[in-house]
């Protein structure tokens, strides 16, 4: 629990550093930056490389791929019932679609799983949600943001998005033998990524939006939280079949907060940057009870 302690202490810094001015204001966007360029390759660059297949890892990388394409169906169709802004949309679907299974997905399955579960969820995030955000989140922003961009433009972003190409790199390592201190380096900037994470989410979180947002927030939780965690339920264990810890663990993916790295990309595309802060924010704390009655009703798959 160490770790979650450390991501909640982080994130209120964030808070109590804006709150007294400690920060200048470009302090959000530089270390979002670093993550994106740093942080997140280095990330992938280590847990790619140590995957190993097993008979569950279809099911497993699908399910940030499912839940991402019921995140784009949903709020698309919302979007046009509620005459949402199209910014609104794209950081609804990013924020709705993506979850949390890294830094906040590994503690929490360690906690309710033991260490057993932690190969599954490596899988779930470098080949669901990490890959997913690469390909169909960086797509989504390209479209949904003020530039609209044509699908050459949206495929250099994609080519040239440096998470993707770590990605990509890590892959093709795979059968490389890393050296230690590369493999020390890798770990040492990848684990900048939770508490930089959290401070930047600190530093841009104005909790009077929440009045504001109230609505959409509401229905973006929901869906997040509840409802898209359900579908993937329904999907794999009445109609599939499916069962073991293996899965257990997936459906306790599919139903973590969303993902930080997400609500970074939707406000570098100015999408809607306060809703997606909150949806992050808030969803947090939420997922602490919400993840309980996951792992309660899990527990006879």
């Amino acid at each position: 629990m160490t770790n979650l302690l450390l991501l909640i202490l982080c994130f209120i810094a964030g808070i109590l550093l804006r709150r007294f001015n400690r920060m200048p204001d470009n302090a959000p966007a530089t270390l979002n930056s670093f993550i994106i360029h740093v942080s997140l390759p280095a990330l992938s660059l280590l847990y790619i490389h140590n995957l190993r297949l097993s008979g569950d890892i279809v099911l497993t990388g699908l399910m940030a791929w499912i839940l991402f394409g019921l995140s784009a169906g949903f709020f698309i169709l919302l979007g046009r019932k509620l005459n949402l802004p199209r910014n609104t949309v794209g950081a609804l679907i990013l924020v709705g679609g993506l979850g949390n299974t890294s830094f906040f997905g590994l503690p929490m399955v360690e906690a309710f799983y033991g260490q057993a579960g932690i190969s599954t969820a490596i899988i779930a995030d470098q080949l669901g949600s990490f890959f997913a955000l690469s390909i169909l989140g960086i797509t989504v922003a390209g479209v949904y943001s003020s530039g609209r961009p044509n699908v050459r433009t949206l495929l250099k972003r994609i080519a040239l998005f440096p998470p993707f190409i770590s990605l990509i790199v890590a892959l093709l390592l795979i059968p490389v033998d890393y050296a230690d201190w590369f493999t020390t380096i890798l770990k040492r900037l990848g684990d900048t990524l939770a508490p930089l994470a959290l401070l930047s989410v600190g530093l841009q979180l104005r909790l009077g939006h929440i009045a504001e947002h109230k609505r959409n927030l509401a229905i973006g939780l929901g869906f997040k939280l509840i409802l898209a965690p359900l579908v993937i339920f329904l999907l794999y264990v009445p109609l599939l079949g499916a069962q073991g810890q293996a899965v257990q663990v997936t459906l306790f993916e599919a139903a973590m907060p969303s993902m930080i790295t997400a609500a970074i990309v939707a406000s570098e595309h100015d999408l809607d940057p306060p809703l997606a802060n909150l949806m992050v924010a808030v969803g947090l704390v939420l997922s602490f009870f919400t993840l309980t009655g996951w792992w309660w009703l899990l527990r006879g798959v």
